[in-house]
């Protein structure tokens, strides 16, 4: 009697060993399928492991321009993210009140555009701009001014940032500007074109006619092709919008675009822009722009 119960229980735990040995290998992938983001997303997509502790996390739709904010006073962020919420196909993923927030929610979001505004407490939007071009290339910069930071403006040229607009402009020249950046085109607001050349004249780089004179030298050693390139650069015009314009491949726009910019000796089409309007080289008026 005591070896048939002995020899029972044996029978009865070899199945249960068998399951025992059966049952880990089925939970084994959805114990294991929680950590799959955790080695692998990181890697792929930074931003989207620091998203989570800096904003609510929302999928974006493909398409949606990626925006993110940066200006020290809080209703200016509202009204930037009031406007921008007019257009359904830009999302406002990130606000910063300093220009050194501003850079370290580029990196964790890694929005197409950056909106700063220039003088912020700490890190200013310009150095903010100079950082982000320099580590995060992707993200344009759109740079907000008053009419008093002409000199900013100028410095601003060279840090990279690719669109100027005045806080006091139509609220569709600030969606048109992101759009623009967005898509690889320079954006100036015409007011600040027009307080560029003005404020040039008053520096000591020289008066206006001969600031004029010098740009008008140097597009001169474009050919007809690049000259026309240069005006539709001056009128915030993308690649894709050039080309359609002049009936050519958008590789082949590019390819003129860098030429312009070697030849102009500038870095960005936002300086190449304010030469064109120096030289008094203007895009066609808005009705004849399809």
């Amino acid at each position: 009697m005591t070896r048939a119960a002995h020899t029972n229980r044996a029978n009865t735990t070899r199945p249960d060993t068998t399951r025992s040995a059966e049952a880990p290998r089925a939970d084994a992938a959805p114990a294991h399928t929680p950590r799959a983001p955790h080695t692998t997303r990181p890697d792929a997509t930074p931003a989207y492991t620091a998203r989570p502790h800096t904003a609510p996390a929302h999928p974006t739709p493909a398409g949606t321009i990626r925006v993110l904010i940066a200006d020290d006073e809080p209703m200016i962020r509202a009204g930037v993210r009031a406007v921008l919420a007019t257009d359904p196909g830009i999302d406002v993923v990130a606000e910063a009140a300093d220009g050194h927030e501003a850079v370290e929610l580029v990196r964790a979001h890694r929005p197409h555009v950056a909106v700063l505004d220039v003088r912020m407490p700490g890190t200013n939007g310009i150095e903010a701009a100079a950082e982000i071009r320099r580590t995060l290339p992707a993200t344009g910069v759109v740079m907000l001014t008053t009419f008093g930071e002409d000199d900013y403006i100028l410095r601003a040229l060279g840090s990279g940032a690719a669109g100027f607009l005045i806080k006091s402009g139509e609220p569709e020249e600030l969606v048109a500007g992101v759009r623009a950046v967005a898509d690889g085109a320079a954006y100036l607001s015409p007011k600040v074109a027009a307080r560029v050349v003005a404020h040039l004249a008053s520096t000591g780089a020289g008066a206006l006619a001969g600031r004029r004179a010098e740009a008008r030298e140097r597009v001169a050693g474009l050919t007809p092709r690049e000259r026309e390139v240069l005006s539709h650069l001056g009128g915030g015009l993308s690649n894709g919008q050039i080309a359609r314009r002049l009936h050519l491949v958008e590789g082949t726009v590019k390819a003129y675009v860098s030429s312009v910019l070697a030849r102009l000796g500038v870095d960005n089409r936002a300086a190449a822009a304010v030469v064109a309007h120096e030289a008094g080289i203007l895009p066609p008026p808005p009705g004849e722009q399809h």
